[in-house]
């Protein structure tokens, strides 16, 4: 199974992001987790995420299987129909390029191989990403000062290309992306509230501070800010811009070179120029 996709088991079993995964576990609760189904792992109080990780990294085989078929158990939630749902939703998400998917039978959950489909064709034409000069951000109205830090980013992120800082340069495209996102989203608030994938606590959607990259990304294609094509690299930068943290970069174990780097830089072109062009078609 590819390291990628048991990255993102890892992160399933976490549980961080309310509504994307059905339990949030504290350190005591992932020892539990692993401990109920036989393998032996203890956390040692070191970040959750990677740790995890470094536990699903060495698993295969039928350990493996193991945790795919627990985290889908309905017993695992109590019977609660709505965690179960998501629990198989994004669980096959994640599976799908594995060509694998789950089923519940029963009260049962069962591991099965399926055909992975991509072809988005029926749906949406996938662009050729080209080089594209930053939108205009003063005449995009925006919170005050946030337009000018935007454009000095455009300009910094293009001399760390330059200058073959390519960790620096997918970091601060991140940020970047993320800092355009919400400067849209402060500025049309109804609009990103009104999404039906909107992140949510007890029934309420959370404050804009509280949003991750992820939800941003997921919420501005839905109420079409970004292409689909845009939506699925995003989330590829997401994963890079998460390398600021060292540690975070040490579990990962990658170093994007500069090939990555001006692809990564397609993306964040082609995702502010979506975004410019629908505040542009949408100034009232």
């Amino acid at each position: 199974m590819d390291a990628v996709t048991k990255r993102s088991i890892a992160e399933f079993i976490c549980g961080d992001g309310e509504g994307k995964y059905p339990i949030y576990r504290s350190s005591f609760y992932l020892t539990r987790f692993f401990q109920e189904i036989g393998i032996n792992a203890t956390h040692d109080g070191t970040s959750r995420n990677p740790w995890t990780y470094s536990v699903i990294e060495k698993l295969s085989g039928p350990d493996l299987q193991k945790v795919i078929l627990r985290l889908a158990s309905p017993k695992l939630y109590g019977g609660d129909r709505e965690k179960i749902r998501t629990a198989v939703k994004t669980l096959n998400a994640i599976l799908a390029i594995e060509g694998l998917k789950v089923n519940i039978v029963g009260i049962e959950p069962q591991l099965i191989k399926e055909k992975p489909n991509y072809d988005f064709s029926e749906k949406e034409t996938e662009r050729e990403l080209k080089p594209l000069p930053p939108p205009d951000f003063n005449r995009l109205q925006l919170e005050s000062g946030i337009s000018e830090i935007l454009q000095q980013r455009w300009i910094e992120i293009q001399i760390c290309i330059d200058h073959n800082a390519s960790v620096s340069a997918v970091i601060m495209m991140g940020s970047m992306l993320e800092g355009f996102l919400m400067g849209t989203m402060q500025k049309k608030p109804q609009v990103a509230n009104s999404a039906s994938n909107a992140p949510k606590k007890d029934g309420r959607v959370k404050h804009f501070a509280d949003w991750t990259l992820n939800d941003m990304i997921e919420v501005a294609h839905e109420i079409g800010w970004i292409q689909l094509d845009v939506k699925k690299f995003s989330h590829a930068l997401r994963d890079f811009r998460n390398i600021i943290h060292p540690y975070q970069q040490l579990a990962y174990r990658t170093n994007p070179d500069l090939d990555t780097c001006k692809i990564s830089w397609l993306v964040v072109q082609a995702a502010c120029n979506d975004i410019a062009g629908w505040l542009k078609k949408n100034e009232n």
